[in-house]
């Protein structure tokens, strides 16, 4: 099966921005809350837009990545991310016409759910973290609609690309 010039650059993009968002996950922070939750803006983009990740085995496998990369307990961020990844293919196709500001709620919503479930795992094994564990999100959801633009761009530019 021969992959057409667009498709395999979009995929390339996908291997390439979610090895720059595990890469970021672990670039220490000054203040380690400030640090958005990368690889999980990045997948909300790949499967609200292309739906390149739409086998939940693939997003299980980054979230074991994100995992080890982080040294979390393991299974953490993979049951997170497969859940995340999991309400975002039942409800992927309303998310796409929502406006901006719209879209950025959704995306925090998602991200304080993934909170969530981290909290729940994190207190099985007896830690609890502190009041800062919860500005993730509205620091990540902040950085939505320009991660997001980027993202559009590139993807704009690899198509231009492709057809000339």
């Amino acid at each position: 099966m021969v992959m057409t010039q667009p498709l395999a650059s979009s995929r390339l993009l996908l291997v390439f921005s979610m090895l720059i968002a595990s890469v970021l996950m672990i670039v220490p922070w000054p203040p380690a809350w400030l640090k958005p939750y990368w690889v999980a803006l990045l997948l909300i983009y790949w499967l609200l837009e292309s739906g390149h990740l739409r086998r939940l085995g693939m997003v299980f496998v980054i979230g074991l990545l994100v995992d080890l990369l982080t040294g979390t307990l393991f299974g953490q961020h993979a049951l997170s991310l497969l859940i995340m990844a999991y309400l975002l293919s039942l409800f992927r196709h309303r998310i796409q016409f929502f406006s901006a500001p719209q879209q950025t709620l959704v995306v925090f919503m998602l991200l304080v759910n993934d909170r969530v479930l981290q909290l729940w795992v994190l207190s099985l094994s007896g830690m609890l973290p502190g009041w800062e564990y919860w500005l993730q999100p509205l620091v990540s959801a902040a950085v939505w609609p320009w991660l997001f633009l980027l993202m559009d761009r590139l993807r704009s530019h690899l198509r231009q690309r492709g057809r000339n």
